[in-house]
């Protein structure tokens, strides 16, 4: 089977990473990939948002899937194209991929599921998202209703604080992706975040994860794509899953097939877990960036098939294994993110990372010259690990970023702090 992946990020190279280890891989195709990937097939010189290019290489390539790991080709419409012309792809449509490119749509989807999540409201107008906010409590959410790359959500501690991230999104920080708002009451608890793969129609639970979104350690700092992450996660019981699947996910692909915008491909629901039991946070059209990593090092046996499953519907002939070892990965940013970033630094000891006892170090913001590795984004490397219990994994992962030498980058520390608590 020749497989094109799109995306050059950390995910995109632990997605190859697993699907190179298919027996029924031919040829791997990346577009653009990034350096770490090279090894595991031919990388293509398109933009993941070039959605005629990529387009064309999948028909020209004659390739028998395409698996989209950003969000931003999704929304572009890119599975839509690639159907057209009879192009199996993993991947929602553009109007299902809704559910993550437009959160007013995905609340409104939400409520008419009956699936539990926090009230809110949308705006367009400042007066008028300041008179919902006169209305609430702190601590307050606000959030721009496109896409952001994970940093258009502000958790305000006060009126004033939320006031100013009223003005700024709306004001034109994210550009169109925050031309509408949304502000929601918050919901206190523990969040996870929990996959599915879907066909339309068969749904096939995947795992939980728990990642760190704030830039500092002790969930300090500005929002950012993701800081680290590790599974299985242990807030979220079985009795959370079957409640998360019975309440939120089951009746939402419900609701999108009645509105006629099936969803197909991997439906990534960010959850809040509480008193009440799970709540929806919000649904990402994609494996999430760095869970992706830590699913990837779990996951047991062949992903190629359910993938291919997935995008043809056939999903209900495929099961997956998961392992009982732990996972974590520990991302290295560059010093600066998720603001104005330093690039262009060289980053040494990868495969001396590699060689350590059960850690992969997924590439991301990277470039290379001369066959020397350089920095060129704003998150650069996940260093990921697997264990027997988490703490196992969490040690290897921060031995493995300790093999690194990369001056211009920063990590957190405590990645994995909450879980900890339950192995003391």
């Amino acid at each position: 089977m020749k497989v094109l992946l799109v995306g050059g990020g950390g995910r995109e190279h632990a997605l190859g990473w697993k699907i190179a280890q298919s027996p029924l891989l031919t040829k791997l195709f990346v577009a653009p990939g990034n350096p770490g990937i090279k090894p595991l097939g031919e990388r293509l010189a398109l933009g993941a948002e070039d959605v005629d290019a990529i387009v064309s290489a999948a028909r020209a390539r004659a390739v028998d899937l395409v698996v989209v790991g950003p969000e931003a080709p999704l929304a572009l419409g890119l599975a839509d194209r690639l159907r057209a012309h009879g192009v199996p792809c993993f991947g929602p449509s553009q109007a299902a991929a809704r559910l993550e490119s437009s959160k007013a749509f995905m609340k409104e989807t939400a409520t008419r599921a009956g699936a539990p999540t926090a009230a809110f409201g949308r705006f367009k107008d400042v007066a008028a998202a300041q008179a919902f906010l006169a209305g609430m409590s702190a601590p307050y959410v606000v959030k721009a209703d496109g896409l952001a790359a994970g940093k258009g959500v502000v958790i305000a501690e006060t009126f004033a604080e939320a006031d100013s991230a009223v003005r700024d999104l709306l004001g034109g920080r994210f550009g169109e992706a925050g031309a509408e708002i949304v502000i929601e009451e918050f919901m206190a608890g523990e969040e996870a975040s929990y996959f599915v793969l879907t066909d339309g129609e068969t749904i096939l639970p995947l795992a939980a994860a728990q990642d760190h979104k704030r830039a500092f350690d002790g969930d300090k700092g500005p929002n950012t794509g993701g800081m680290g992450a590790y599974s299985p996660a242990p807030v979220f019981s079985t009795e959370v899953e079957e409640e998360t699947l019975a309440r939120i996910i089951r009746p939402v692909l419900a609701e999108m097939r009645r509105g006629g915008t099936p969803f197909q491909g991997v439906l990534f629901a960010g959850l809040m877990i509480g008193e009440s039991g799970p709540r929806l946070v919000e649904f990402n059209a994609r494996f999430g960036d760095p869970e992706c990593q830590v699913l990837m090092r779990r996951l047991e046996g062949d992903l190629l098939p359910a993938l291919h499953a997935a995008a043809t519907g056939r999903l209900h002939e495929v099961t997956l294994q998961w392992s009982r070892n732990a996972a974590a990965v520990i991302v290295l940013a560059a010093d600066g993110y998720p603001g104005a970033y330093r690039k262009g630094g060289e980053i040494k000891g990868v495969a001396r990372a590699d060689a350590l006892p059960g850690v992969v170090v997924f590439q991301a913001g990277t470039e290379e010259k001369d066959g020397r590795l350089f920095a060129s984004g704003g998150r650069v490397l996940s260093v990921s690990a697997v264990g027997a219990t988490l703490p196992e994994a969490v040690r290897r992962a921060y031995a493995g970023v300790d093999a690194i030498e990369w001056r211009d980058g920063f990590c957190r520390r405590d990645i994995g702090w909450r879980a900890m608590k339950t192995f003391i």
